[in-house]
C-alpha cells in the first residue's frame, strides 16, 4: 500500500510541475525603442513596436533624459492628435521608468512639450497570452496542452495503480 501512495504522490508532483512549465511564462522587459536611452525624437516607435510580441504582465522600459522628455499613457484620441492634456497616467519618475501591462489590450504613450509631432509616441497592442509552443525538430509537432497531460498522467497513474 505504501508502494501505491508514492507513486501517485509522484505522479501528481510531475502533474504540478508540467503544468507549471508548460503554462507559464516569465514576463519580459522591453526596451521601448529598442536600446537603454531610445526614448527620444527621430525613432520609429511603431515599426518598433510591430516587431515586439508583448503579452500580459510584460514590462515597458523607457530610457530618456527626463529634463527634456516625459512618458504619458493616453488615449487613442490623444494618442492620434498628440494631446498631452488629460493623460490616463504619467510614467516619468527619474528617466529610467518602467510601465507594466497588466492586460490584454492597446496602450498608447507619447510625450509632451510638442516632442509627439517628432515621433514620440508609441502604442503597444498587448496580448492576453502567447500562442502555444510546438516544438518541431523535423518530428510532427503536438500541442503541448494541460489537458494533454492531465490524460497522459492519469493514465500513468491508472497503469501504476494496476501494476501494483
Amino acid at each position: 500500500m505504501e508502494g501505491w501512495k508514492n507513486r501517485v504522490e509522484w505522479l501528481m508532483s510531475m502533474l504540478v510541475i508540467m503544468l507549471h512549465t508548460v503554462e507559464s511564462r516569465e514576463p519580459v522587459l522591453h526596451r521601448v525603442g529598442g536600446g537603454r536611452m531610445t526614448w527620444i525624437p527621430d525613432i520609429n516607435f511603431t515599426d518598433w513596436s510591430s516587431k515586439e510580441h508583448f503579452y500580459a504582465g510584460d514590462w515597458l522600459y523607457f530610457g530618456f533624459d527626463k529634463q527634456l522628455y516625459n512618458v504619458l499613457e493616453v488615449n487613442k484620441t490623444s494618442y492620434e492628435s498628440c494631446i498631452d492634456k488629460d493623460y490616463i497616467y504619467n510614467v516619468t519618475r527619474g528617466g529610467r521608468d518602467v510601465f507594466h501591462l497588466t492586460e490584454a489590450k492597446t496602450y498608447y504613450f507619447l510625450t509632451g512639450r510638442g516632442y509627439c509631432y517628432k515621433g514620440m509616441k508609441v502604442a503597444v497592442f498587448v496580448e492576453q497570452s502567447p500562442p502555444e509552443l510546438h516544438s518541431n525538430h523535423g518530428l510532427k509537432s503536438y500541442p503541448y496542452t494541460s489537458t494533454n497531460f492531465i490524460i497522459i498522467l492519469t493514465m500513468l497513474a491508472t497503469m501504476a495503480i494496476i501494476s501494483y
